[in-house]
């Protein structure tokens, strides 16, 4: 009996993740590093400068490769917002941007930032051109520790709109259209009711309350 309950407990204490273990994706609300732009999908060399010009110091320089990550003392949580290795998928977030170069967060728990030189204009994302191509194509996610004005859904993008349904155990979120800081959604709710509605998928402070369910 001892030993069931110590499995028991050990099951219960284990982050319980939709994607496999190496997969990054945010799953709860965080008011840390709001105040950034959109996304730089990284190539596998990235080398960051003090200042946005090849003359200027380099501050870190990081080759990855799917899982493979050098230095090994760089983590993945560290570096990625969005880190997928099975794609060879890996996100960084922007906070400053020039028409050659981007200012990246290389490292999530400190906060420390570089300059990467654009080797593709492409790979640049605003936070409204992300949801777009990912939300549309995979649906999103309702983040843990939303409040709950963040759940209702709204007849338009006013914050005093009427109320047209709350969104509660949602088991899929159709993303239709970005309207600044609103998304038009349909929800398959757990009541099995269709809704649809504006929800607000981000604060005015940049706070994210859904995110793309990235598979």
């Amino acid at each position: 009996m001892k030993k069931f309950l110590i499995v028991l407990a050990i099951m219960l204490l284990t982050p319980i993740y939709s994607y496999s273990a190496n997969n990054i994706v945010p799953d709860y609300v965080s008011i840390e590093y709001t105040d950034t732009f959109g996304l730089y999908q990284a190539p596998n060399e990235i080398v960051l400068y003090k200042e946005p010009s090849e003359s200027s110091n380099i501050v870190h320089s990081i080759s990855w490769i799917g899982a493979k990550i050098f230095p090994e003392t760089v983590k993945a949580k560290d570096l990625f917002f969005v880190y997928i290795p099975d794609k060879n998928l890996g996100l960084l977030a922007v906070t400053d941007e020039t028409e050659d170069w981007v200012e990246v967060i290389y490292n999530n728990s400190t906060g420390d930032k570089g300059w990467l030189k654009k080797d593709d204009p492409y790979r640049f994302m605003s936070w409204v051109m992300f949801y777009n191509m990912y939300g549309r194509k995979y649906g999103l996610k309702l983040l843990k520790e939303v409040p709950d004005e963040a759940k209702d859904l709204h007849s338009s993008t006013e914050e005093k709109s009427q109320i047209v349904g709350t969104i509660n155990m949602p088991k899929k979120i159709n993303l239709t259209a970005i309207r600044g800081n609103w998304a038009l959604v349909s929800v398959y709710d757990i009541d099995k009711v269709p809704k649809t509605g504006y929800l607000r998928w981000r604060s005015d402070k940049g706070v994210k309350y859904y995110f793309p369910d990235i598979k």
